[in-house]
């Protein structure tokens, strides 16, 4: 099927996830092993549970100081570029030709800054599902203004995610109220956002053991705006606690940082364990004299292409990268009887 774009589609492929109590993923992207790392882990996993039609949400970022996923998606480093290549792929992965053209793919503009990204906030809009629009650094007064009057000029075109505080990041000074549930209701009331990014415990970047989801929060504001919460930092929750995510009042969720940090470490392994293949014997033999590879690395094999290309180094990450997103699928796509 080629890209859901239409508010009204993307819309009802939420109700439907709804009715089935599916909590969406978003797994965002800054390079192209990644974005097919996603489609085919989607598709093998919707073979399993006989859904070839399954949706899934695909984002990026753009001038978002965090990560600016646009800008990294190219090596020129130029946000609009990148942005064009990455909706180029996906046009192509989803046409008809494609062995992913079943898939309910969707576009999702993550962390849009109401600053940074004025000239994106230009574009026209209706080359993307979604948005999360984020002006979560002015207070909430001014945030909700600014994103009462965005909502305002695109609610016809794109469905409208937007946050109502800010998120810290892990290493950043310690602010990190979270979201009450009064402050939930009267940002969703008042900016008639479709869907709201509540600082629910988590964080964005790198995994600490003193974040925890507030799962009681969540179902507090799930009270009082229904299930409209979309859950960001998913990376720092274990999968333990996030198979009953929907219960909760979340309805998508957002999920970059565990696709990287989670596939390195394995190509890492498998990079020392053939080393010699990588880099030749004598400068394997180098690496071992300086004690920074260890005995049982290979330091005696010769160079081969097969290991020191790109390919090679791609077709490892997106191999365990399809893994951890089944990990993710499997949790929330359940098949209910």
């Amino acid at each position: 099927m080629p890209l859901i774009l239409d508010r009204k589609h993307v819309l009802d492929v939420f109700a439907e996830a709804h009715d089935r109590k599916w909590v969406l993923p978003t797994f965002n992207v800054e390079n192209l092993t990644t974005a097919e790392a996603i489609l085919e882990a989607t598709k093998e996993y919707g073979k399993i549970i006989g859904i070839e039609d399954l949706p899934i949400i695909i984002g990026i970022t753009n001038n978002y100081s965090h990560r600016p996923q646009s800008a990294l998606y190219t090596q020129t480093r130029k946000w609009d570029i990148g942005l064009r290549l990455f909706l180029s792929d996906l046009a192509i992965l989803t046409s008809p030709e494609s062995p992913y053209s079943k898939l309910n793919v969707m576009i999702h503009l993550d962390h849009i800054q109401w600053d940074a990204d004025r000239e994106l906030l230009d574009w026209s809009m209706n080359q993307f599902s979604s948005i999360m629009y984020d002006a979560s650094t002015l207070p909430l007064e001014k945030n909700i203004y600014k994103t009462a009057a965005f909502v305002e000029k695109n609610k016809d075109t794109i469905v409208i995610e937007g946050a109502c505080d800010e998120i810290s990041a892990a290493g950043e000074a310690e602010k990190n109220d979270l979201t009450t549930p009064e402050m939930a209701e009267k940002y969703y009331n008042q900016t008639e956002v479709d869907i709201v990014v509540a600082n629910l415990g988590t964080e964005h970047r790198v995994s600490k053991s003193t974040l925890h989801y507030q799962g009681e929060i969540a179902r507090q504001i799930r009270q009082r705006i229904g299930t409209h919460l979309c859950l960001h930092g998913t990376s720092s929750v274990s999968l333990d606690n996030v198979v009953r995510l929907f219960d909760d009042g979340i309805c998508k969720v957002n999920i970059w940082t565990a696709l990287e940090r989670d596939s390195t470490p394995i190509l890492f392994k498998d990079m020392l364990t053939n080393a010699a293949k990588i880099i030749g014997p004598e400068k394997a033999q180098e690496l071992l004299s300086e004690q920074l590879l260890g005995k049982r690395a290979n330091h005696e094999s010769l160079l081969s292409v097969d290991y020191f290309s790109t390919t090679y180094r791609q077709e490892i990450i997106f191999h365990e990268m399809k893994k951890i997103i089944t990990n993710y699928l499997n949790t929330w796509y359940i098949i209910r009887k």
